[in-house]
């Protein structure tokens, strides 16, 4: 932690070295840090322990962040609560653009300057959820009034239920979803009142989304919205007939939830351990370590993107192993537990999570992580892999594992936080090892009942030294413990051979030496071989 006293200091020598002769007589100057208001010198140090939480590096920050925040305090002379963030700020602007700097270095003032007041709103308790401008005519063009006003009063409603963190997006796919069925039924005739909409636009709206080459889903997705604003007409007392209630639907496909192999999960779980164990920087292992632990609660704890970005420190029970999940999808509750692996890389981060407005969990550059930020380092680092992956795959990897390791489908629904059986049993079909090895199991044991595997016959001779030193071989290679199903039984059949003269001594002692075991190991050596040998 910095003393206002060391954070003086280094201010007031960095005045001292920065004096420039060809600064205009008349120009501001900023005073040092014995003019300033006690509080501000506290600020500054406070705003210097902000950055380098971050991950900043401590000679940036000295050099650039102190600087052009001492320029502001030096300037200003009052204390900074009464600071405009506007007009304060910009004259220490112009302060650094009187004295002739370079294009370069006046944009890195800029950006310290932004970011000096990004920690004054911090300061004064100022959470910025920014709504950008959004563009209600382009989807409301050729609509009438009074289905534009129900449509607002329904995005109102509905809003109730979105993430602040997702409402940019949330609003966007509400007008476009709804506007799209709309605009295409004013285009074809008017649409005065509710009464003027058929069935047979429903059935049209369908025909033409088809023939144009939408998707199933997403022409489904429309109707379902469709339904759900002509509930709500209903409940405001519009006259809704129920035919318009009976909505059409389009027969989907019935795809499987895709996962990831172990082996897919072991290189992409390889590749960020890696990059924590190379981080040279602070930077860089502050990101490595955040990287790691939103992987982790993907993956093993089974969290949605959105839920992880929502996590707050005070949902956090490391010690308890276990994490509430609080207004996860449909606003349901629900409970997942962490593995230590999982509370090992999220208490890593903790460390390293440094200073924000807010309790989140996650934190880039004092700001709770947006929408696309874990997303796309989770991309990346699957792109260094080899694997496609996104974090939603991570949910479903989890779930597949976790079934074909025998963990019962209702817990797995509680986990994912399902609302529905159905939804949970989508993962029972994508790979069963348990039905995998129940099958294989039964066909073994239907084929031996049958005698479809071909019976020993009686050796022709007495078994010699040459053959009795390859059966011995051989039944050790079966003890092996990592050997396949299928490795052993080209074993066993190699026995039936020996016993039966049908295969030579020293082909049969390669042949058991090559089927034992993978390269490498005891039996997988030339050594092992000439051993088989004698």
């Amino acid at each position: 932690m910095s003393t206002p006293t060391d954070v003086a200091v280094r201010y007031d020598q960095t005045l001292r070295h920065g004096r420039d002769r060809r600064l205009p007589a008349d120009a501001p100057h900023p005073q040092p840090t014995a003019a300033w208001p006690p509080e501000n010198v506290a600020l500054l140090a406070r705003f210097r322990d902000w950055v380098v939480s971050s991950g900043t590096s401590e000679a940036i920050t000295e050099q650039l962040y102190i600087p052009m925040a001492g320029h502001v305090l030096g300037l200003a002379l009052k204390p900074h609560p009464q600071l405009d963030l506007e007009a304060d700020l910009a004259r220490a602007m112009d302060f650094v653009k009187a004295k002739g700097v370079s294009v370069e270095w006046a944009d890195m003032c800029r950006n310290a300057l932004a970011k000096f007041r990004q920690f004054l709103a911090h300061e004064r308790g100022y959470v910025q959820v920014t709504l950008r401008p959004f563009n209600y005519e382009r989807y409301c063009q050729g609509l009438p009034d009074w289905l534009v006003a129900a449509l607002t009063r329904y995005q109102h409603l509905r809003q109730a239920r979105w993430r602040p963190a997702r409402l940019n997006e949330q609003i966007m796919r509400f007008w476009s979803g709804h506007s799209r069925f709309w605009q295409w039924v004013c285009q074809r005739h008017p649409l005065r009142e509710l009464a003027d909409l058929k069935r047979r636009d429903m059935l049209e709206y369908v025909e033409h989304r088809l023939a144009a080459g939408y998707a199933p889903t997403g022409v489904n997705n429309d109707l379902r919205g469709l339904h759900g604003f002509l509930l709500f007409l209903q409940d405001s007392d519009y006259p809704v007939p129920q035919a318009r209630l009976r909505m059409p639907s389009v027969k989907e496909p019935d795809r499987l939830p895709k996962y990831l192999t172990d082996e897919q999960v072991r290189l992409l779980r390889d590749d960020l351990e890696r990059r924590v164990t190379a981080a040279r920087f602070l930077m860089e292992r502050r990101n490595a370590l955040l990287d790691r632990a939103a992987f982790y609660l993907l993956w093993q704890a089974g969290l949605r993107l959105g839920e992880v970005e929502e996590l707050r420190l005070a949902d956090l029970d490391l010690s308890g192993r276990q994490l509430p999940v609080r207004r996860g999808k449909g606003l349901r509750d629900r409970t997942v537990f962490l593995t230590a692996t999982t509370v090992c890389a999220v208490d890593a981060y903790l460390a390293v999570r440094g200073m924000g407005p807010t309790t989140h969990v996650f934190l880039f550059r004092n700001e709770p992580v947006k929408k696309d930020l874990i997303h796309s380092r989770i991309q990346a680092a699957g792109e260094r892999a080899g694997v496609k992956v996104h974090p939603h795959r991570l949910r479903h990897t989890m779930a597949t594992q976790l079934l074909n390791a025998g963990c019962r489908i209702t817990s797995i629904q509680k986990l994912l936080g399902h609302q529905r059986l159905n939804s949970t049993m989508t993962y029972a079909r994508v790979h069963d090892q348990t039905a995998a090895d129940d099958y294989y199991a039964a066909m073994a044991h239907i084929e031996a009942r049958l005698q479809l595997a071909p019976p020993a016959p009686e050796p022709s001779q007495p078994v010699g030294e040459d053959e009795r030193t390859q059966l011995l071989a051989l039944v050790t290679c079966l003890a092996e413990p990592e050997l396949t199903a299928e490795a052993r039984s080209g074993l066993v059949q190699r026995m039936r051979l020996v016993l039966t003269g049908g295969l030579p001594a020293v082909v049969g002692v390669a042949g058991a030496a090559n089927q034992c075991g993978p390269p490498g190991s005891v039996f997988g050596t030339t050594e092992a071989a000439s051993v088989l040998v004698g």
